[in-house]
């Protein structure tokens, strides 16, 4: 059974702060882009349990011959990955890390893969690789990337973004409301003339500071967000109320209108639960208002609470740890965070029983819909922003007559269902997949993406790990030229940290 410590840092914690107002600005370095060094002034061995994660329950192999077919909902919320890097920078061993924070398609979806791009009127691209099983020597394992532009922001339709700010007591920490007020200050330098902001405040009550001011009014917007200090309770259901109000109000027809709720999940006065909130959420959103949600710091991470509500909402999920994690989500990742290009994004994979004998989705229990939800409009589904990518990884047992076969029969057929924004209709795209995507030697996003998946394997200690260990991910990404993707070189130097520290066995 895994044990649930909070660790003093031990090593370099993934939070940059510049000097800003909120919990005693004296205590906060002006290190720029440098890391800063986040150690807890005293160690409460609870706060790990008040943290709060889904349970996951690992997909099993399926016999293709009884269940030929697997349909799941697209993901590309990120948190799970950002989370578990603070975890590890901070010195956590894998027994300390809970198994079920470990998120294996968030993890693969926090990366960015060479996929083809969409062609024609479709929204995205897709890709499809099939190679040997890295932890099975018996198995192959078949990778499913889908692929949207990226886009511009500013180049974007307009845009009225609803800022709605936890500044309960439970936020001044330095890795919290200091690291929220940061992030909202980059994005909002990024906005322009025709696109509005509102802030709204939470804690024992909800304050508006802005309504529907002008992008370009950074000087406005700034003051508000350096002024914000942290005491109170969590009212956070008034918050969301009043936030949703005033995305109402100033709704902009054809533009991208959405809440950004940026807390450390502690909702403990109002409207609590997890049902209630999302039916107010899920309500809201058949109006075009849509919600992203945005974790800060630990001890209090209601890491359940803020996925569901971001799925409800039509939004993505991310965890914000370092002011590096607020520029990747808020900056450079703008148009993906923020304009959606597909709605209800489906994947249903039917494998072939004389190509493929037993098959085994890696990650997205979360996820998994019945197949009858296929083809059912109505029932809600994933996201995809501008510049996302989307990657699904199947651990496959190919038959001889997979490889023998002269017709080319397929091995499995995939299908993707998707909306266009707004649309109440979905439309549908197959692709036939067999031999001609295998091969004996895979490329470098191949490779990446099945040590990210083997290293959650080995975080999860799953029952489906096989031969992986954290040496066998690092001599495999020693291999790989890295360095062009600071994310990517990244997750190698915390595997390396993780597998050196505890010396793992291999």
């Amino acid at each position: 059974m895994k044990k649930y410590v909070l660790r003093v840092a031990s090593g370099i914690c993934a939070a940059m702060f510049l000097s800003l107002g909120g919990c005693g600005s004296d205590t906060v370095s002006e290190t720029g882009d440098m890391f800063y060094k986040y150690e807890p002034e005293t160690v409460d061995e609870g706060n790990v349990q008040r943290e709060n994660y889904r349970s996951i329950t690992e997909n099993d192999f399926q016999q293709t011959a009884e269940t030929p077919v697997s349909t799941f909902s697209a993901d590309v919320d990120t948190a799970s990955y950002s989370n578990l890097r603070r975890m590890i920078q901070w010195g956590y061993t894998p027994d300390e890390i809970p198994a079920d924070a470990v998120r294996i398609e968030e993890m693969l979806n926090y990366f960015s893969y060479d996929y083809h791009l969409p062609e024609g009127n479709a929204p995205f691209g897709v890709t499809v690789t099939a190679a040997d099983c890295p932890w099975n020597d018996a198995h192959q394992l078949v990778t499913i990337g889908l692929k949207s532009e990226a886009i511009d922001f500013s180049e974007a339709a307009p845009s009225h973004l609803v800022f709605l700010l936890d500044v309960s007591g439970s936020m001044c920490e330095e890795n919290k409301l200091p690291l929220l007020q940061q992030a909202f200050t980059m994005l909002s330098e990024h906005l322009t003339e025709k696109d509005r902001v509102s802030i709204v405040t939470y804690a024992g009550e909800e304050a508006v500071l802005l309504e529907g001011c002008p992008g370009d009014q950074k000087t406005t917007i700034s003051a508000a967000l350096s002024d914000l200090e942290a005491s109170g309770s969590t009212n956070g259901s008034a918050g969301i109320e009043t936030a949703y109000a005033l995305a109402e109000k100033y709704f902009i027809e054809g533009g991208n209108n959405r809440v950004i709720l940026a807390t450390d999940g502690d909702l403990n006065v109002g409207i609590t639960s997890e049902e209630a909130l999302s039916d107010f959420i899920s309500e809201k959103k058949e109006t075009g208002i849509y919600l992203t949600t945005l974790g800060f710091g630990t001890g209090n991470l209601q890491d359940s609470k803020l996925e569901t509500l971001a799925d409800d909402g039509n939004g993505v999920y991310a965890y914000i740890d370092s002011v590096t994690e607020a520029r990747k989500v808020l900056v450079e990742e703008l148009g993906a965070s923020m304009v959606t290009v597909a709605e209800d994004v489906k994947l249903q994979v039917t494998f072939a029983p004389d190509q493929v004998t037993e098959y085994r989705l890696i990650g997205y229990e979360n996820r998994l819909l019945a197949e009858e939800d296929f083809e059912d409009d109505t029932k809600d589904a994933g996201e995809i922003g501008a510049g996302h990518t989307v990657t699904a990884m199947y651990e496959v047992s190919l038959t001889e007559q997979a490889f023998t076969d002269t017709d080319d029969a397929p091995w499995l057929t995939l299908a993707v269902r998707y909306k266009e924004p707004g649309g109440a209709e979905s439309q549908l795209l197959e692709y036939p997949v067999g031999r001609e995507v295998y091969t004996e030697t895979p490329n470098a996003d191949f490779q990446f993406a099945a040590c990210v998946a083997e290293f959650g394997m080995v975080l999860r200690d799953s029952a489906y790990r096989g031969n992986s260990s954290l040496m066998h991910v690092s001599d495999t990404l020693a291999q790989l030229d890295l360095q062009a993707d600071v994310y990517k070189e990244e997750f190698r130097s915390l595997v390396n940290q993780l597998w050196r520290v505890n010396d793992m066995p291999v």
